[in-house]
């Protein structure tokens, strides 16, 4: 695998900026957008804990094992949220997009599906990878849906995987698209992006 540096991927609807301590702000303003760290299935971070999540996620990038995005909303040039490259394995090579979350305000558009493609066109196209895995809770189908709409399959779920901030043990779903599958995939993130759209879309 080629050497995987922080780097812009900029798309139509979104841009995706590597993570730096002057986001925390505007990351601050996008998790109140639906409070967003309340949700007990996922891993927000509450605003008084950004600081220490940003800091977490820039020691992991320097270890070589993230590589943290901050997610930008090309219509208001603002902060929208988070996603990431973690479990990189240069030697398969394989690595995992997770740590995603977006304000209330941009999952219903097109945002997601768009960075999605960015970070799936980089991590096959320009990383070479043989798979791209996906992780969530079990009990979180908002996220199960969404990755299934981008054409991932389910490998198989991690019982009492992980422990959650409220002391729950998370069973964990894994899902992957392989080298062979990039090309459907990639043709139907396409397809999905440049399709008309209705109000209750909701995108992958």
């Amino acid at each position: 695998m080629p050497a995987i540096e922080a780097t812009i991927l900029s798309g139509q609807n979104v841009d995706l900026l590597p993570l730096a301590y002057e986001h925390h702000d505007q990351l601050v303003e996008a998790a109140r957008d639906g409070n967003l760290w309340q949700l007990w299935y996922t891993g927000v971070p509450a605003p008084e804990d950004m600081s220490a999540h940003i800091d977490r996620c820039l020691a992991l990038q320097a270890s070589g094992a993230m590589i943290p995005f901050s997610v930008v909303d090309k219509r208001t040039q603002r902060l929208a949220g988070m996603t990431t490259y973690l479990n990189i394995d240069r030697a398969a090579p394989r690595l995992e997009i997770g740590g995603t979350w977006y304000a209330t305000r941009v999952q219903r558009t097109p945002l997601n599906t768009e960075a999605k493609l960015l970070l799936l066109s980089h991590a096959f196209d320009s990383f070479g990878c043989l798979a791209v895995e996906f992780r969530t809770h079990f009990m979180n189908h908002q996220s199960r849906r969404a990755i299934e709409r981008l054409g991932a399959k389910l490998d198989g779920v991690l019982r009492q995987h992980m422990r959650m901030r409220d002391g729950s043990l998370r069973d964990t779903c894994v899902y992957s698209i392989i080298s062979s599958e990039w090309p459907a995939v990639r043709s139907n993130l396409k397809w999905q992006l440049d399709k008309p759209r209705t109000s209750t879309e909701i995108s992958a």
